[in-house]
């Protein structure tokens, strides 16, 4: 009976090791396969997506790429996908309101993860709050979408240029603008040929070696010239290196501005005609008196108006005029006549 007792507790002992064996290989397994910890280790977050493309229970959660957690659960709320997240507690502090939850893979053709941006400056997110979801930066998704756009856009631009729009699609589809560039073409190439021919000053200067020997001397002249003036020699040369006529135009300058202020002040005839009224009144009544004796001489008021404008008076004074200059040549020709002087004494 002893016997039998010692084999039973010995067989209780081997059962015992075995099972707290097989139960720290459990948890070993656990630990090492799980990265958000014991299930009191970690708490439940929520994030809704409209397409969760492949994610599935047991997809990993990775906050700034670090893996925190995982997903516990893929539902569909309404036309959307809700998506449940056991994440390690420790990760609370950094997924906050400002965070962002996006769809990632674990590589370029693995399977699809969780990734939520760090964000200390928010607020975190409770048990069982919704994470922000959005897209992220530089995931397989935004490419293809803007893969997809640039597709788009270059579609829209194939089909301008075949409808005729743009300067492109005119040039494909309009003939008579390919004619036009096609004879502008030729044009140039005429041009470019008479230029290697040496016709014409450019096709000359090309090829002549006396008119590039010739526009070289003209530049050596400027030159020269150019040095001339910069040493003050000649006339050109003196005026711009003479300090005196910087000095002369600086005194034009200021009795030019000492007269311009003169003239605001009403000093001098110009300066009270500028600022002084009744001058100017006395002026324009002065204009308008000659306006109006010009205007009479016009109509023919007047002896001198008339003398302007009646032709037999001027006709008449020009008769008087010619007798009085006859009668002054008979006087001289014969004073005698004309002037007798009789003187008696009583």
């Amino acid at each position: 009976m002893p016997r039998t007792r010692s084999l039973a507790w010995t067989e209780l002992k081997i059962g015992l090791v075995s099972l707290f064996a097989l139960v720290m290989a459990v948890v070993l397994v656990f630990m090492l396969s799980s990265t958000g910890g014991f299930f009191w280790q970690q708490y439940t977050l929520r994030a809704v997506f409209a397409d969760v493309a492949g994610l599935s229970t047991g997809s990993p959660v990775r906050l700034a790429g670090v893996g925190v957690g995982s997903v516990a659960g893929v539902t569909f709320a309404g036309d959307q996908v809700e998506v449940i997240m056991q994440v390690n507690r420790n990760a609370q502090a950094r997924i906050t309101s400002e965070s962002v939850a996006s769809l990632g893979s674990v590589s370029l053709l693995g399977e699809a993860a969780v990734d939520i941006t760090a964000a200390s400056a928010g607020t975190p997110i409770p048990e069982g709050g919704v994470v922000p979801s959005g897209e992220a930066v530089g995931s397989i998704a935004s490419v293809a979408t803007q893969a997809t756009l640039g597709l788009e856009s270059m579609t829209e631009l194939l089909e301008a240029v075949q409808s005729g729009q743009g300067t492109v699609g005119r040039l494909l589809t309009d003939d008579a603008l390919y004619e036009e560039l096609s004879r502008f073409i030729a044009a140039a190439e005429e041009v470019t040929l008479r230029m290697g021919e040496g016709d014409g000053t450019l096709g000359r200067l090309i090829n002549d070696p006396a008119a590039a020997e010739a526009l070289e001397g003209s530049l050596e002249n400027l030159e020269a010239v150019t040095a001339r003036i910069r040493s003050g020699e000649g006339g050109l040369g003196r005026l711009l290196a003479d300090d005196g006529f910087g000095e002369a135009v600086t005194a034009t300058t200021t009795n030019l501005s000492e007269i311009t202020g003169r003239l605001n002040r009403g000093e001098g005839t110009a300066g009270r005609l500028m600022t002084d009224d009744a001058l100017y009144e006395r002026l324009n009544s002065m204009i308008e008196r000659l306006d109006a004796v010009s205007t009479a001489l016009a109509e023919g008021q007047g002896t001198a108006g008339r003398l302007l404008n009646d032709q037999a008076l001027y006709e008449n004074m020009n008769g008087a005029v010619s007798e009085v200059r006859s009668l002054v040549q008979d006087i001289r020709a014969d004073p005698r006549r004309y002037l007798n002087v009789r003187i008696s004494l009583f």
